[in-house]
């Protein structure tokens, strides 16, 4: 029998660790720009799934219609932009109009959307020989406000489910807001005097009168008293204020309100 030359089994070897190696890379997982996308697409949607995105507005933002309230002259109703649950701005979507609707309600409705922003509450005056349409208008924007409330209050619930002391920190944030009170109205013999403060921590921090005596002497009265009454106010936190001399009548009336403002707020 013949033997194997040695040199043969060499190159046989030889092959066999080629093909090998060969069958060893045509197995190697493909690594073109198909595989990259797919991987990326991966990386995508998992880092989609670790941070979720939310798509809701700010608690509290938006705006918000009031009722349509029927007057004897016409519908009046609001409407209220928020920010953060402030009012932002008030507009009048509806109010009286033709005849001598048209200019009471140009004359009124300006007055009292500024006044809505500044009291942000319904607690506003009345303009004089607007009697209907501001009636109309406080009725349309305290809905608009409670409104406003409870869909602050249902955002609150629901973003406080998951962590009862957030909830808490919210709550108690709530209870120490600013809010603007206005006092009744008092008169006296030469006008009306009517106050209205800011409360913030259970303090006045700002007082003004929105209604004082006018007209001849009383403008310069006026102007000397009510500015020195504000700043007694604010400092004294109470109606146990000095009256203003010249001014007595205007004093007495500011007291009265004042303090009538004040057990409002609960002070």
């Amino acid at each position: 029998m013949r033997k194997s030359h040695p040199l043969r089994r060499v190159v046989l070897a030889t092959a066999a660790t080629v093909s090998g190696v060969v069958l060893l890379l045509s197995l190697k997982p493909a690594s073109g720009p198909g595989a990259e996308a797919a991987g990326a697409a991966a990386q995508q949607t998992a880092a989609a799934q670790e941070s979720p995105q939310g798509g809701s507005a700010a608690a509290g933002s938006g705006t918000v219609d009031g009722n349509v309230v029927q007057t004897q002259y016409g519908n009046v109703q609001v409407r209220l932009t928020v920010s953060n649950g402030k009012i932002t701005k008030a507009d009048a979507v509806q109010a009286p109009k033709g005849g001598t609707s048209d200019q009471k309600t140009a004359l009124s409705v300006p007055k009292l959307n500024q006044e809505a922003v500044a009291a942000q509450s319904a607690q506003i005056d009345s303009v004089s020989g607007a009697t209907y349409t501001s009636t109309g208008y406080k009725k349309s924007l305290q809905s608009a406000i409670d409104k406003m409330k409870s869909s602050a209050g249902a955002s609150k619930s629901g973003g406080s489910s998951g962590s009862s002391g957030s909830g808490s920190s919210q709550a108690s944030g709530g209870s120490t807001q600013a809010r603007t009170v206005t006092g009744k109205l008092v008169r006296t013999d030469y006008g009306p005097v009517q106050v209205r403060i800011t409360v913030s921590n259970g303090k006045i921090t700002k007082a003004d009168a929105v209604q004082a005596p006018s007209g001849g002497l009383s403008d310069q009265k006026t102007a000397a008293a009510v500015p020195k009454l504000n700043q007694e106010a604010v400092a004294a936190g109470s109606a146990q204020i000095d009256s203003v001399s010249g001014a007595t009548y205007t004093s007495t009336g500011y007291k009265q309100s004042l303090q009538s403002a004040l057990d409002q707020a609960g002070g």
